[in-house]
């Protein structure tokens, strides 16, 4: 399952991000989402972990957490969608 985190601090990284939802079972990858020209986080990120009862045990518990002053929220990530108009 692709989790979608938000409400993250700018210095989280992708190994916070992993050793946050290592508790609840295995992690495949994580990716915290940069701005593309300043290189600095937009907030979020995602989390993917392949067994289901893992990630919603992850989103349950950790949804509301806080961490480093910040209350993230954690969600089954949706479908991108183009965003592009022609």
């Amino acid at each position: 399952m692709n989790l979608y985190v938000s409400n993250l601090m700018s210095h989280i990284t992708a190994e916070d991000l992993k050793k946050l939802f290592l508790p609840f079972g295995y992690v495949a990858s994580t990716k915290v989402i940069t701005d593309k020209f300043t290189g600095v986080s937009r907030g979020f990120g995602f989390v993917v972990m392949p067994q289901q009862e893992e990630a919603d045990k992850a989103m349950r518990e950790l949804e509301g957490k806080n961490v480093d002053g910040r209350n993230i929220s954690v969600a089954e990530a949706r479908e991108r969608t183009d965003r592009r108009s022609y």
